[in-house]
């Protein structure tokens, strides 16, 4: 592997490791935030208890997100700094509103909201974790206005001296029609996260019935997260939906190579659910087609395959960039990572439909293969939303700024084979071992039980340590 090839493999596996956090902890705050609305309008205590519970693989998510984030950052000054010098002026403004803002919002009330449940009133806590909701949502507004750009370049010029593109107009920014299809795909991505976060942690503690006082909270805890999940599963495809035809338009290379069309399709065209692709002769040998479904979701249009969009994008910046450049992207990972995506996201909403089903007719406890299809299920929406990251990101190809500036030319000069070797191996044993601890502690804290009190503890306070309404 060359330079390039160990700075790209870098930010992927940094940008990977960190968006299993960024949906998670969007997600549950998102949860308990609604969680704790019921239980101020109903006065119901179990949804205080499920509020207190799963708040913990909250703040464990939103703490492992802020250091991986982190790390994720140092890539642009350490590997990307010539895409750096290229993107400041326009990749600077939305980040510093993330940080100042939307960062500084989340980070004040989370410690608002863990410290004041016996000093606020309810309503009043109640407003800190919706701010805290509603400051993370805003975090991830302003990092996806910066990708968007990246994605469909709006409000800027380059400045021929300095071979920089400078942001003309913050409002256009916020105007990218980029922006505001990717912003509720990912958003609803979260949403299905939390909730089935919340009803596979669920089914797995139903499944060990240690305590069977426990069963009614988990029971409660799956419905919600079962009906969160749903809903957050239906607004993603119809997102997603709308993306894809946006996409078909703006960068139809990225979207002939998720269809694995290489020629040009004319309504009615088929989808394909699978196909084989042979990327050598830029050909498909054969596929399995659904008749009239791409037509069908795509609409009444001629569907650009990639020999025509090579051969525009050719015609667009030969004079730019040279007759030499490949701008075929990576068909077989976006044509089955499209797949996955779609796939996982569809059947989530298929187990939240069973498991509500089994859940009104009280047979989810007989249903133990259901419960363990639930407990694996809590990986489903991780590798859905990273499918997800893979397409958008690698569709874009060869660009890192979409038309105006080219991976290879991002990478830092100064960089070296052996230090990114070198780095690479440290971050991968770092996120290894965080990996480990982040689902040890996790399964550690969801084993233990909505009323779970340290003995030693209790017995200091002067606490019944089986009362079932301790916490």
């Amino acid at each position: 592997m060359d330079v390039l090839s160990l700075a790209r493999f870098q930010f992927g596996m940094t940008t990977v490791f960190h968006f299993f956090f960024v949906p998670l902890s969007i997600g549950l705050g998102f949860a308990i935030a609604i969680m704790q609305t019921l239980y101020v309008v109903k006065k119901d205590e179990m949804y205080k208890d499920m509020t207190k519970f799963w708040s913990k693989l909250f703040l464990l998510g939103f703490a492992v997100g802020v250091v991986t984030g982190i790390i994720q950052e140092f890539q642009f000054g350490m590997n990307w700094s010539e895409y750096s010098r290229f993107m400041g002026d326009i990749f600077g403004a939305p980040l510093a509103v993330e940080a100042l803002l939307a960062f500084f919002l989340e980070s004040t009330f989370i410690g608002l909201w863990m410290f004041g449940w016996d000093k606020f009133n309810k309503k009043l806590h109640l407003l800190c974790i919706w701010l805290v909701a509603i400051g993370s949502m805003l975090s991830a507004l302003w990092i996806l206005a910066a990708n968007s750009f990246m994605q469909n370049p709006v409000a800027y010029h380059i400045n021929e001296a300095t071979n920089r593109a400078e942001l003309t107009s913050f409002v256009g920014l916020l105007k990218n029609p980029q922006l505001w299809l990717q912003f509720p795909h990912v958003i609803f991505g979260t949403i299905v996260t939390g909730g089935f976060v919340i009803a596979g942690s669920s089914a797995w503690m139903m499944m060990k019935k240690k305590n069977k006082e426990e069963l009614p909270f988990f029971r409660r805890s799956l419905k919600f997260g079962l009906v969160m999940g749903l809903v957050g599963s239906i607004l993603t495809i119809g997102a997603g939906h709308q993306q894809m035809i946006y996409v078909a338009k703006d960068q139809p290379m990225k979207f002939a190579a998720m269809e694995g069309i290489y020629e040009d399709t004319t309504a009615p065209a088929p989808w394909s659910l699978i196909s084989g692709i042979d990327t050598k002769e830029k050909k498909t040998d054969w596929s399995i087609e659904v008749p009239y479904l791409l037509t069908l979701l795509g609409g009444e249009q001629q569907y650009i395959g990639m020999d025509e969009a090579n051969k525009q994008l050719h015609e667009q910046h030969d004079a730019q960039f040279g007759e030499d450049m490949d701008y075929f992207v990576p068909v077989k990972t976006l044509f089955w990572g499209f797949r996955f995506m779609a796939g996982f996201g569809t059947l989530l909403a298929l187990m939240a439909v069973i498991g509500l089903y089994l859940l009104k007719n009280n047979r989810i406890l007989k249903m133990k293969w259901f419960l363990l299809l639930l407990t694996v299920g809590i990986t489903f929406p991780f590798i859905s939303n990273t499918f997800g990251w893979l397409i958008t990101e690698l569709g874009r190809a060869p660009w890192t700024v979409y038309g105006l500036f080219t991976i290879a030319d991002s990478v830092s000069p100064s960089v070296t084979w052996g230090n990114l070797l070198f780095s690479n191996i440290i971050y991968f044993s770092l996120f290894l071992v965080l990996g480990f601890v982040m689902v040890a502690m996790a399964k550690r804290e969801i084993a233990k039980g909505p009323y779970y009190v340290d003995e030693s503890e209790a017995k200091k306070d002067g606490i019944d340590p089986f009362a079932k309404e301790v916490f």
